[in-house]
């Protein structure tokens, strides 16, 4: 049995895109991969390692109980579920361009709520090199996860994912 999930939202774009791409990375055979609103919560317990990833979703979506926030669900759902005994990594996509207010919120978001259900996120990554002016999902210099920024700098993303797997490597059985 595999003792990775990797759970996404939302399917069929850069999210999914960059799920394949680190668990391709970690090694397919290691990790399942899901999209949070396919996923059977009743499973989670099989797993030790979590690997959560989101787009950037405004704090409005991200709180709201709407059909389109397939995260807030999840988090609903395993309210109860104790997260202390899991090792959770996240990784986020934003566009630091466009957005540069909100570059990666979601992993501030994603940090909460892991934190709600007693567990914490491994897994930090430098804020250098990126051009945004404020982040839910950095403090002190540190991303919570992975920032990955498909828009405007697609070209690091596999150096990147690569550097961050190796960074879980030492706190995660992979």
């Amino acid at each position: 049995m595999k003792k990775t999930l990797l759970l996404y939202w939302a399917p069929g774009g850069s999210v999914e895109h960059v799920a394949k791409a680190i668990c391709e990375q970690i090694g397919t055979e290691k990790v399942e991969i899901s999209d949070v609103a396919s996923f059977d919560i009743q499973k989670l317990g099989n797993y030790t390692n979590l690997l959560l990833g989101s787009a950037t979703i405004g704090a409005e979506d991200w709180r709201d109980a709407n059909d389109n926030n397939k995260w807030n669900e999840f988090f609903v759902k395993t309210q109860g579920i104790d997260f202390s005994n899991k090792k959770i990594a996240a990784f986020g996509l934003g566009n630091q361009i466009l957005y540069p207010e909100h570059f990666v919120d979601s992993l501030g978001y994603m940090k909460e709520e892991v934190e709600n259900h007693g567990g914490m996120l491994l897994g930090q990554w430098p804020a250098e090199d990126y051009k945004y002016t404020e982040s839910e999902g950095e403090k002190d210099g540190f991303f919570y996860g992975l920032a990955l920024d498909e828009d405007h700098q697609a070209e690091y993303t596999s150096s990147r994912i690569k550097a961050w797997i190796e960074i879980l490597k030492k706190d995660m059985d992979f």
